[in-house]
């Protein structure tokens, strides 16, 4: 499916392509990355919205996705570019003008796609660390 390659695209940057560290805080930094597109394709389901107002979502009430504007731009940016969000600048009451970003009609098919894979890869990810003996 033409949708699958873009999507493809999008998870094909250097964050992505290195391995993941197996000690030491970045374990859980390189998880929350892997998930961010996820998060905000899911956070743009409900409404429109802006960078920072889509860090200030994904990180309120999930202390650990805390996720800053920094990372979120790269993202939308990728996003936008293929195809699975939109956006428009709009001005701003309170100071200089917002790109707004809202899920396409593509971004929502991917996402629900997203949505089955990942209920089944941590559905199998939770088995292998309930099963596992942890004294070896």
């Amino acid at each position: 499916m033409k949708w699958v390659d873009d999507l493809e695209s999008v998870w094909q940057d250097n964050r992505v392509r290195r391995s993941i560290r197996v000690s030491g805080k970045d374990d859980l930094s390189q998880l929350k990355r892997g998930v961010l597109e996820l998060c905000i394709l899911g956070l743009l389901r409900r409404a429109e919205s802006y960078a920072f107002d889509i860090a200030r979502q994904i990180t309120a009430g999930y202390e650990p996705i805390v996720v800053s504007q920094g990372t979120v731009y790269p993202l939308l940016t990728r996003l936008r570019r293929a195809g699975l969000v939109s956006s428009v600048l709009r001005e701003s009451p309170t100071g200089p003008a917002r790109r707004y970003y809202r899920l396409t009609k593509k971004g929502d098919q991917v996402l629900n796609e997203l949505i089955v894979q990942w209920a089944s890869f941590s559905r199998a990810v939770n088995t292998v660390i309930e099963t596992t003996n942890v004294d070896g």
